[in-house]
């Protein structure tokens, strides 16, 4: 008997001591980003501007959910290749429906402390991330002041020089 009290008091301090978002989903999500054509050079900065990744496409990393308490993580991806426009997408993370199981099994410790401390109360938006860049249509032309001597100019410019002054 004093076998199944405890083994009740067990699981009924494990259930309310934890939180419903802990269980069932996470703090950190993965994101896989790919861009047309591949190689590009990305730069991940956080909302505070803050850089936390760069590489090259493809790339497969994980992103925190939370950014400190009762925050939520966003992203933005920096997609940049020579000969192509730089694009920017922004990641965002969305609220977990499972925080609010908290309010069947994880109690108030986990609806206030341990989901957003651990920001497992949000989840990613978007788990893909396929870009394709703009070939750029700016191209810088150097104009140049060329000089030649009269025998450095070619015979068919040579009919249409005139004499200025002699």
């Amino acid at each position: 008997m004093q076998g199944k009290i405890t083994s009740i008091f067990m699981a009924s301090t494990i259930l309310f001591a934890t939180s419903c978002a802990s269980i069932v989903s996470k703090s950190n999500y993965p994101i896989s980003i790919n861009s047309t054509p591949s190689e590009a050079r990305i730069i991940i900065t956080d909302k505070k501007g803050v850089e936390v990744y760069q590489g090259n496409t493809p790339a497969t990393l994980q992103l925190k959910a939370g950014n400190g308490f009762f925050s939520k993580a966003k992203y933005k991806v920096k997609f940049e290749k020579d000969g192509y426009d730089v694009k920017t997408v922004a990641v965002q993370f969305k609220l977990d429906g499972w925080y609010f199981g908290n309010i069947l099994f994880g109690g108030i410790i986990g609806f206030l402390i341990v989901d957003p401390a651990t920001g497992a109360m949000y989840k990613l938006d978007t788990k893909f991330l396929d870009e394709t860049l703009t070939q750029s249509t700016t191209s810088i032309q150097k104009e140049e002041l060329k000089l030649y001597t009269i025998d450095e100019i070619p015979v068919e410019w040579k009919k249409h020089l005139i004499v200025v002054a002699e």
